[in-house]
């Protein structure tokens, strides 16, 4: 993926993808359906077809998971907040960090067994209602960066007021 560019004095808080244990589902189902397929194949046309099924159907599942995660990147910044996805197409969705008004966790209690969760962005005046950072290792780490980035953006303001009240 490409980096991020980031403006004269912009720093990183966070950042990432989504976490391997927020696909674990996607794994299970692949498994679950792969197993059925293949038993029935076993059966039904031979053994070498029900195994090769099973395993092109878990591959198919560990695959997918794999590009659901790796192009999906969480970027937080002391100036914005940034999601951007795809694999040959791409979407980026951004935001500044003083737009930001509430920030909101959702954890299943799955997600709370696996330590996942989504991280939902509330943004002043935003056409796009659907700001998520979802399937996020511990959530409440996000939301500690998101804090950390409003803080330093706060600090940003006050020395650019000041320098700028002084002249």
């Amino acid at each position: 993926m490409a980096s991020l560019d980031l403006a004269p004095g912009e720093q990183v808080i966070f950042d990432g993808h989504p976490s391997w244990r927020s696909v674990i589902s996607l794994y299970v189902k692949g498994a679950g359906i792969g197993l059925i397929v293949g038993v029935i194949l076993w059966f039904a046309v031979s053994h070498t077809t029900g195994v090769i099924v099973f395993l092109a159907i878990i591959g198919i599942a560990v695959l997918t998971g794999f590009i659901r995660r790796m192009f999906v990147r969480f970027t937080i910044t002391d100036q914005r907040l940034r999601i951007q996805r795809g694999v040959i197409s791409r979407r980026v969705q951004q935001t500044r960090i003083d737009r930001v008004q509430n920030v909101t966790t959702r954890q299943s209690i799955a997600d709370r067994l696996l330590q996942v969760g989504a991280v939902d962005f509330d943004t002043a005046g935003a056409d796009d209602a659907n700001f998520v950072f979802d399937g996020v290792d511990k959530p409440q780490q996000v939301v500690a960066a998101v804090d950390e980035a409003q803080r330093l953006a706060g600090q940003a303001a006050g020395q650019t007021g000041a320098t700028a009240g002084g002249l």
